[in-house]
């Protein structure tokens, strides 16, 4: 369920975004969105009493931080993308993600590669390129 709202979201963050950049530089269009994930995000996390970072250890440290950067480049990269062109061409190539995620799961963190997710990547690529075509 939470993957398909996540899905979901990410549809319409999209469009939303595509709106969002018009006419506005991809980088201060990228401040204001992540001005509002963080404010929303403290108070999720505030309303659930999940404010405590004294836990995290050094190692979550690093990597959330380098997960941060990542998301931003991300997110940078995907603005530039959405000023320069349409969201049917755009969000294809975003979803190319997931074949890299699988690589990356694979190669660092010794996932398992089956038939039917390497089927289904190939079929991502199969459909980005022919939505691009």
């Amino acid at each position: 369920m939470w993957a398909l709202l996540s899905a979901l979201f990410a549809g319409l963050t999209a469009v939303l975004a595509k709106k969002g950049v018009a006419e506005v530089p991809a980088n201060t269009a990228l401040y204001v969105r992540v001005t509002f994930v963080l404010l929303f995000s403290v108070a999720v996390a505030a309303a659930a009493k999940q404010l405590d970072v004294t836990a995290l250890t050094k190692t979550n440290w690093v990597f959330l931080g380098l997960s941060a950067v990542a998301t931003w480049a991300s997110w940078a990269c995907y603005f530039r993308a959405l000023q320069a062109g349409d969201v049917a061409r755009v969000a294809p190539i975003d979803k190319l993600s997931f074949v890299i995620a699988v690589v990356l799961g694979i190669v660092f963190l010794k996932e398992k590669l089956t038939w039917n997710l390497a089927g289904g990547c190939a079929l991502i690529v199969s459909g980005v390129l022919l939505t691009l075509r």
